[in-house]
């Protein structure tokens, strides 16, 4: 009796029985039973095995200081009872609430460091000045939603400007996923490093830029270039005025022009504005789009980058490549002329990067392309010559910087560990790379302080925080260490690389989260990110969408399910073909099959109970966890949708679609959908929205969970009003996370 009193009061503080957690108890009261002669001291060791040192001391002092001599009577019976409750996570927070660093930048010199922090939604400049600790730069207190980007020293590093608020949606209504009566903005803040007042704001826009004196910026707001100097009342004023939408300011060595890019819809020119003679040049205008341009290191040459312009009817194709050339044009002359092509279809997502394209001190050109079948990173002479792939070797780059000298860069990729990213250095002229970084630690986004390297770094238990990089022992330390009250690392599985083959044979990747200390049959989750441009990895994701999701599934393995994260063919990681594969989304859905492949890997598990699978994901995911839900009712049994596309065909007829769809691709896109199949839709299904979304129309929620209910399916639907795609607020992921916890564990348990 009071073994059992003792087991239903553990069971009974945690707030609900699990059953194979109390299976695995009353196995293990049996081996106690016969274990009589075991004492006190192998007890406690016992327990140590089985809890962290934390949760020992705390329950060691209940026990032994408390007040429940029947309890200090039964000491080992207790704790061992207990032993099996504690090293179960208590609540979602201890998973969700580890801080997010993002967005370094460096005063010229390197003495003077600040980052973006994200701890429990709010959001904060971190600041290092010298050889001072780390601390915080604003007291921004309120999980409001609103972002902090665009951080940006003087050229003396003595002043630091930042952007915060989101950016405007197509109604020109900025976030606002509090909901606050008095609305929100997007605007510049400035702040000096020896202030004690809190920053403040300049003027609404962003995209801050300081003059080379450091007295006056320029920045973008409305599609136009303005300038204003840092004084509060100061009024902001037009640079100049050009049609178009103009942006990406970059000055001129002497820094007497202004280099830009005006977009004009379905074609785009380079501009030169002269700030001694107040006028606009443009640099060879044709009928294509130009973009991302760049100086030469003597302001004498721009290097830019030409695709095609858009025709009659066209529409771009977000899942497709393109063509692009890299010109060289004449800042005085304004004639131009190209010196590379990309033999393909090797550009788009080869431009999606941080810096597309790059002209170093050393008087190399750097740009990335997928013409090898991987996104690598080359150099060639301004003239066209001795082009080099930089980045050899199966595995893509991601992002790059070079060194002072221009002579070298550094870069982050998957190559030699394809879960995962680690720092890479590498010459501009010979290409061979050397690691810098290694091991089980995920390392991305290399960034230099004068000539101090550092990078963001994850790991399977700790989230992406910034830190410093001793090349010459590969060695990385954290420079803000943190001592976490809430987050409890001690939770964590370790994520397995896992492989499984789809029905045509292709070969996908995945990670599997399943807590093996757990005894008996478990309920099993496929997760599909989105994108469809991602890849999950062995730990905490760079992007704080996927490490939140990350954080979820380790938090559903930690209550007892087998989780496998699918990177389903679509995704990067794996190389060109495998991104753009045959037939995938609204022209086949050919991804689909390895969400199937991803499930079947898990009915096999002796751990998974195989009659008891569920799915889940967010927008490209949602959209694959619906297909899963109408087309396979004999192996999805609940599904938990974020913000998924569910009919094609209506994108076909949007006007801001991006998939190059056409009305004549109405009935393919429709038979690639989920509403095609909703005959065999049985199973329950909880739909999360935020109707601010601009990534995904509220609509396509709307009308899928509309349909459903006319067939009685039974759905659940979680509504955030005014939250965009990627949830803004810490307490909009635990309102998500929580409210799918509940779901699968009514719907699988």
């Amino acid at each position: 009796m009071i073994r059992e009193s003792i087991r239903w009061a553990a069971i009974n503080k945690r707030g609900s029985y699990n059953k194979q957690r109390g299976e695995g108890q009353d196995q293990f009261f049996k081996k106690l039973h016969k274990r009589v002669n075991i004492t006190v001291n192998d007890y406690l060791n016992e327990l140590l095995y089985f809890c962290s040192e934390k949760s020992f001391l705390r329950l060691f002092k209940i026990l032994i200081f408390g007040k429940i001599p029947f309890m200090r009577k039964y000491l080992a019976l207790v704790i061992l009872t207990f032993a099996g409750e504690l090293c179960i996570a208590q609540n979602l927070e201890q998973f969700l609430s580890h801080p997010i660093e993002s967005g370094f930048a460096s005063s010229t010199d390197g003495k003077n460091i600040a980052w973006v922090i994200n701890d429990h939604g709010k959001r904060n400049v971190m600041i290092k000045i010298g050889n001072e600790l780390p601390k915080l730069f604003t007291d921004f207190q309120q999980d409001d939603g609103q972002e902090i980007s665009q951080l940006v020293f003087s050229p003396n590093g003595t002043k630091l400007l930042f952007v915060r608020g989101g950016a405007a949606n197509g109604q020109g209504q900025n976030p606002n996923p509090s909901s606050l009566a008095e609305g929100t903005e997007q605007a510049i803040y400035y702040k000096d490093l020896s202030s004690k007042s809190p920053a403040s704001r300049i003027t609404p826009g962003n995209s801050p830029l300081f003059y080379p004196d450091g007295l006056k910026i320029l920045f973008a707001k409305g599609g136009q270039i303005l300038e204003t100097s840092l004084e509060i009342n100061a009024a902001p004023k037009l640079l100049f005025v050009a049609r178009g939408s103009n942006y990406g300011p970059k000055f001129s060595p002497n820094g007497n022009e202004i280099l830009f890019t005006s977009e004009r819809n379905d074609h785009s020119f380079i501009g030169i504005y002269s700030l001694v003679t107040k006028k606009i040049r443009w640099v060879s205008p044709d009928v294509n789009n130009d973009n991302v341009p760049v100086w030469s290191p003597d302001g004498k040459q721009v290097a830019f980058i030409r695709t095609d312009g858009v025709k009659i009817n066209e529409t771009i194709n977000y899942l497709s490549g393109n063509k692009f050339s890299i010109w060289l044009g004449d800042a005085d002359a304004l004639t131009s002329k190209m010196i590379w092509k990309s033999p393909g279809l090797d550009g788009g997502f080869a431009q999606s990067t941080s810096t597309p394209l790059s002209w170093t001190a050393a008087n190399r050109i750097l740009f990335y392309s997928e013409h090898t079948g991987w996104n690598h990173i080359f150099s060639m002479n301004p003239d066209g010559s001795d082009v080099k792939d930089v980045t050899p070797g199966d595995g893509e780059v991601e992002n790059f910087i070079t060194d002072a000298t221009g002579q070298n860069i550094y870069f982050d990729g998957n190559r030699e560990d394809t879960n995962r990213r680690h720092i890479w250095k590498s010459s501009v002229t010979s290409g061979s790379p050397v690691a810098v970084t290694s091991g089980e630690g995920i390392e991305m986004q290399p960034a230099l302080g004068g000539t101090t390297l550092y990078c963001f770094r994850s790991t399977s238990n700790t989230a992406k925080m910034l830190a410093k990089i001793d090349e010459s022992k590969k060695l990385t330390a954290p420079v803000n260490p943190m001592k976490l009250t809430t987050f409890s690392s001690s939770f964590f599985v370790k994520p397995e690389a896992v492989t499984f083959q789809a029905a045509d044979g292709t070969t996908i990747n995945g990670q599997l989260f399943i807590d093996r200390k757990i005894s008996g049959k478990r309920p099993g989750i496929v997760y599909m990110h989105g994108g469809p441009y991602r890849q999950m990895l062995l730990g905490f994701h760079y992007s704080e969408y996927y490490s939140n999701a990350y954080a979820f599934n380790q938090y559903l393995a930690n209550l007892g399910y087998a989780v496998v994260a699918v990177n389903y063919r679509d995704g990067i990681g794996y190389g060109r073909d495998f991104r753009l594969a045959k037939n995938q989304g609204p022209r086949g859905a050919s991804e689909y099959q390895d969400v199937i492949a991803a499930a079947k890997f898990l009915q096999l598990l002796p751990e998974v109970e195989k009659t008891k699978i569920g799915l889940w994901g967010g927008s490209y995911g949602g959209y694959l966890t619906a297909m899963g839900l109408a087309r396979n009712p004999d192996i999805f049994k609940a599904g938990v949708d974020l913000h998924g596309v569910h009919d094609w065909s209506f994108e076909a007829h949007d006007a801001t679609d991006s998939w190059g769809l056409t009305k004549s691709d109405s009935e393919l896109a429709l038979k690639s959908s989920p509403v095609a199949d909703l005959s065999k839709w049985t199973a329950p299904v909880l739909f999360v929205h935020g109707d601010d979304d601009r990534n995904v129309q509220f609509q396509q929620t709307t009308d899928l969970a509309t349909k459903l209910r006319e067939r009685n399916v039974p759905v659940e639907i979680l509504v955030l009003p005014d939250e965009i795609h990627g949830f803004l607020r810490y307490e909009s992921w635990t309102r998500v996370y929580k409210a799918a916890q509940d779901f699968f564990d009514r719907k699988l348990k």
